[in-house]
């Protein structure tokens, strides 16, 4: 998972968390196109799709098998979606995680020749199958990464929308659009996150993307406002809406993603020194560590578990 545009779930964490990642993983470097796309067809949400189509982009063995059976089965979708989520992972690595300031030419040329070429395959897609969330969810990445603006990304969303209105994957994807890295704004930032939590069941994943947008807005903090910034009782009180709205409302259950929104909520309570509302959070991932959001703080594997430890030790009722 990179850490400015983070097209792909972590590896270890999800593996831990779903053993079906690996399965995909053992069967993309088996060449094994049978196994893998009756697990895709097993899959019970968009959100499920997307979430393995992402895991397959990650992995280079993808590369020695996906363009046959694309060849091979001209007229199928899912070998397409899989090639641009590939074409994807390929783009990110160029890009590396650096500021956008730091990233020479020669790696935006790269980055964008693989997004353009997952571009025409999802265009292709999206045109046969206009309820595709997957391969629109991609396309929120590809107008990120091409820089094809805020009303492009907007518009890409809305289609989506039209079919999945709460499909959290893309919602995340839209939410980094929209922060001012992206050429977006905190206001649309914000109001976005907050609309998708309203507006989605209780007990989905949605209403995490509060915490991704403080975090976001945290780190650009500088000082004393940024070292002040999650102990605003306004800001933990939206926190502890937010994380009762989702993963700790009776109603959630596990499902793709709630690795990564736990850990939104487990870092942005820790900032805040609420090691009492962290330490659910920590509970609940035991030792699935992420790199996204702790390398925010510093080197992510060491922030989490001194984290984890004060939750422990402080975060007693």
């Amino acid at each position: 998972m990179t850490i400015i545009g983070r097209p792909a779930p972590s590896s270890a964490a999800h593996a831990a968390a779903f053993p079906e990642v690996e399965d995909a993983r053992a069967w993309c470097r088996e060449g094994d196109w049978n196994a893998l796309s009756a697990l895709f067809a097993r899959l019970r949400t968009v959100d499920d799709g997307y979430f393995m189509a992402r895991v397959v982009g990650d992995l280079p063995e993808a590369d020695a098998f996906l363009p046959d059976v694309a060849q091979a089965q001209p007229s199928a979708l899912l070998p397409k979606v899989l090639l641009a989520a590939r074409a994807i992972g390929l783009a990110w690595q160029a890009r590396t995680g650096a500021r956008g300031e730091d990233v020479s030419r020669s790696q935006l040329d790269q980055m964008h020749a693989h997004l353009r070429r997952g571009e025409q395959l999802l265009i292709e897609v999206t045109a046969r199958d206009p309820a595709d969330g997957a391969a629109w969810a991609l396309r929120l990445t590809n107008a990120r990464g091409l820089e094809l603006g805020q009303a492009e990304a907007r518009r890409r969303y809305d289609r989506l929308a039209k079919h999945h209105p709460h499909m959290h994957g893309a919602q995340a994807q839209l939410l980094q659009q929209l922060c001012p890295k992206w050429s977006g704004s905190w206001e649309s930032a914000f109001a976005f996150a907050r609309a998708c939590a309203a507006d989605a069941p209780e007990g989905g994943l949605n209403a995490a993307l509060i915490a991704q947008a403080h975090i976001e807005y945290w780190r650009e903090l500088r000082g004393s406002e940024r070292s002040g910034y999650f102990r605003r009782p306004d800001v933990v009180r939206e926190l502890a809406a937010a994380a009762a709205r989702s993963v700790l409302h009776p109603a959630y259950r596990p499902v793709y993603g709630w690795v990564t929104a736990h850990h939104h909520f487990a870092a942005a309570f820790s900032l805040a020194g609420d090691h009492r509302r962290a330490r659910p959070h920590f509970d609940a991932l035991g030792d699935l560590t992420d790199r996204y959001p702790w390398a925010y703080l510093g080197d992510p594997t060491a922030q989490f578990a001194e984290h984890r430890a004060l939750a422990a030790r402080k975060g007693r009722p």
